[in-house]
């Protein structure tokens, strides 16, 4: 059990239930204004948003020679498209703005020392939603869409007759949906952001003791499983994409336990420094001592 100092205390707060409450409904108002105020402002340029996030696409079909064109195919569909690229760009916009209001909603209610463990985590959690969601636009969607593309069917030069009927190759190819194709695209940023968050969510666990180094090791051929199926139900059913995000996701796996092995160990070296840690209690002792057994 650790022994806190005098100075790491929780910040004085007589503030009864009702004004906590009270306290938390501002901040989520303030929240989703500042959603609100980012999603207008995404709303009034969604079109270059929209052009921007069509890149991938059109680079695959500009190297197959093809224009790079998506329609509509409802009257309202438009209006949908500029609706999702706000929500997305919007929230992206305030974010920010959205976990600084929960930071001081909460931060009274730590310690002073969890601050300072806290609080890195909620800088890294955001850059590495970006690097996710990067990783996903720059590298996987242009391979998923080329994957995709690859069975478009263009009709061969010439005519045939059967009978007195004169048919030409048939050509079965892309005249995408904006709307599918921001559905399919949103879901690839999402879930590889949504993914590159395991290091920063494993390594907080196993600062708060919940988890650790040995333990996610033992469970390594679940977590592989796991992943699998968790590949299988984010990403479109191709084997490409699939297996991208499954060695992206279990890279990620084995970072966090390397990560939380050194967490646990500058625990250890604390704890040592203070007096506080007995060598009975080393890990590596108990296992050195079951192996002898």
């Amino acid at each position: 059990m650790s022994v806190r100092d005098d100075h790491d205390e929780i910040e004085d707060s007589s503030a009864p239930l009702i004004e906590h409450l009270a306290e938390l409904r501002t901040r989520l108002i303030h929240s989703v204004v500042a959603f609100i105020v980012g999603m207008v402002i995404c709303f009034t340029v969604a079109t270059p948003i929209f052009n921007f996030l069509t890149a991938p696409l059109c680079s695959v079909l500009s190297e197959r020679g093809q224009n790079c064109d998506l329609i509509f195919i409802s009257p309202q569909e438009g209006f949908f498209v500029a609706v999702k690229v706000s929500l997305l760009g919007g929230f992206m916009l305030a974010f920010p703005y959205i976990a600084n209001q929960m930071w001081r909603f909460v931060a009274p209610g730590l310690y002073r020392s969890e601050k300072g463990a806290f609080l890195p985590f909620l800088v890294a959690s955001p850059f590495m939603f970006l690097a996710g969601a990067a990783f996903a636009f720059y590298v996987v969607t242009p391979l998923a869409y080329d994957f995709f593309l690859g069975f478009q069917q263009f009709g061969a030069e010439g005519e045939a007759v059967v009978g007195e009927e004169v048919r030409q190759g048939l050509s079965v190819v892309f005249q995408g949906s904006a709307q599918e194709y921001l559905n399919l695209t949103i879901k690839f940023i999402v879930a590889f952001g949504m993914c590159f968050q395991l290091p920063v969510l494993l390594t907080l666990m196993g600062k708060a003791g919940l988890v650790s180094a040995k333990g996610l090791g033992d469970v390594r051929k679940y977590a592989v499983v796991g992943i699998l199926v968790l590949a299988a139900l984010v990403t479109p059913p191709d084997v490409i994409t699939q297996i991208i995000l499954f060695v992206v996701v279990y890279g990620l796996y084995e970072i966090s336990i390397f990560l939380v092995a050194r967490v646990e160990r500058k625990r250890i070296a604390e704890l040592k420094a203070q007096g506080l840690w007995f060598e009975d209690e080393d890990p590596e002792a108990d296992e050195d001592e079951d192996a002898a057994k």
